[in-house]
């Protein structure tokens, strides 16, 4: 299974978002520190969804990660997030 369908399946579960979006961007990396032959190492995620109503953007960014897990995490090179309900 592909990064980003991993990334897709767990915010899908933990979130339930109303819009999510997974982009591997790695190939615009090419050349930078972290960038892989086959991508998977760049990621842009936009998610939304009502979960995150009242936490401030430290705390989305935290239950983003940890619903995406340490290992999966620490596979990943960048992960750029916009998050919001």
């Amino acid at each position: 299974m592909q990064v980003k369908d991993e990334i897709f399946e767990r915010l899908s579960a933990a979130f339930s978002p109303s819009a999510l979006d997974v982009v591997d961007d790695s190939e615009s990396h090419r050349g930078h520190a972290g960038f892989q032959e086959g991508g998977q190492s760049h990621f842009n995620v936009k998610i939304r969804a009502q979960a995150f109503e009242g936490m401030g953007r430290l705390a989305r960014h935290r239950a983003v990660h940890a619903a995406i897990g340490k290992e999966l995490v620490g596979r990943i090179h960048a992960l750029a997030l916009d998050i919001g309900t």
